[in-house]
C-alpha cells in the first residue's frame, strides 16, 4: 500500500493487527517503520509468545490457573518495542489509532485510542488478550479479552469512528477448518469459524448501508497455518505482500470508469489521422 501511494488516515486494529495498527501509529507509516515491524515479528517468533500446548492451557484456564508467564512474557515484549506504561494514545506521532477490545461484562466493544489519556500498553494488552494463552485481564469494572470476538475484521468499529473508505486486511480462512465437527478441537473451530464469518457479513453490510466502500484483503496460507506457530513469519510476509499487490491491481482496474462508444470512436478517428 505504501508503494502505491495508499496512507491511511485512521488505523483500527483487533488483535494481531491492534499491534500492527500500533506499532505504525507509533513509529510513522514509512518503509523503514515497516522494516522495523518485520523486525519486530522475527523475533516475536524466537520468543514462543503463544506456548503450542493448548490443551494444556485449556485446562488450566478452566482450572482458573492462568495468571502466569504468557500474560507477562507478551507485556514485556511490548514494552521492549517502545510500548512503555507511560506511554499514552495522545503521545503517538502516527495517524489516529482505534484499538479493539472485548468486555465480558458488558457485552460491548471497548475502544482505545479515541481518548488520548489512554494507556497504549493496556489497550494493546487487552485487545491480544487471547484465551487460552491470556487471562481475560480486569480493569476498572471491565473484563477484557481479545477484540475478534466480536469484530475479527473490525469494519463496524472502522464506521463508528468516521471511517469512509476502508482497506479491510483479514485472516479468516473458511476453507482450513476440518469438515468433520466431532471432538473438541473440531467441534470448536468450526464454532468460531461460523460466529467470525457471521460478525463479517453483517460489518459488511452495514459498510453498504452506509455507502463506504470496503475493499477487502483476505491473506491466507495453504496449507494453513496455527495462530500460535510464528515459525513461517518471513513465509507469511511474502505471501501477504503477493496478496495485497494483486488485491491493489484488481481495486485499480476497477476503479478505471469505462470508455463509452464516443470515446472510442473519437480515438479510432485520431488514430486514422
Amino acid at each position: 500500500m505504501l508503494e502505491a501511494d495508499i496512507r491511511p488516515d485512521l488505523l483500527v486494529g483487533t488483535s494481531a493487527g491492534a499491534i500492527n495498527a500500533t506499532f505504525l501509529a507509533l513509529n510513522g507509516f514509512h518503509a523503514a517503520a515497516i522494516d522495523r515491524l518485520e523486525d519486530a515479528w522475527r523475533t516475536a517468533s524466537h520468543l514462543n509468545l503463544l506456548p503450542s500446548h493448548v490443551i494444556w492451557l485449556t485446562r488450566r484456564v478452566l482450572l482458573n490457573r492462568l495468571r502466569a508467564h504468557p500474560y507477562h512474557r507478551l507485556r514485556d515484549f511490548f514494552i521492549s518495542q517502545g510500548l512503555t506504561p507511560d506511554l499514552r494514545f495522545g503521545d503517538l506521532p502516527g495517524p489516529p489509532v482505534v484499538l479493539v477490545s472485548a468486555d465480558l461484562n458488558t457485552y460491548q466493544p471497548v475502544f482505545y485510542g479515541p481518548d488520548p489519556r489512554q494507556s497504549v500498553l493496556e489497550g494493546v494488552l487487552a485487545s491480544t488478550a487471547l484465551p487460552p494463552w491470556v487471562h481475560p485481564i480486569e480493569i476498572g469494572g471491565h473484563f477484557l479479552m481479545d477484540g475478534g470476538v466480536i469484530s475479527n475484521l473490525p469494519i463496524e468499529p472502522a464506521l463508528r469512528h468516521g471511517a469512509t473508505e476502508i482497506i479491510a486486511l483479514g485472516l479468516s480462512n473458511p476453507a482450513a477448518v476440518d469438515t468433520e465437527a466431532y471432538g473438541f478441537g473440531p467441534f470448536w473451530a468450526k464454532l468460531l469459524t461460523t460466529i467470525e464469518e457471521r460478525q463479517i457479513a453483517l460489518e459488511m453490510e452495514l459498510a453498504r448501508a452506509r455507502n463506504v466502500p470496503v475493499h477487502r484483503v483476505d491473506l491466507k496460507m495453504k496449507p494453513a497455518v496455527p495462530i500460535w506457530d510464528f515459525s513461517h513469519t518471513d513465509e507469511m510476509f511474502l505471501v501477504g505482500y503477493r496478496q495485497t499487490q494483486a488485491a491493489l491491481q484488481t481495486w485499480q482496474r476497477e476503479a478505471r470508469p469505462p470508455e463509452n462508444r464516443l470515446i472510442r470512436l473519437w480515438k479510432r478517428l485520431v488514430g486514422a489521422r
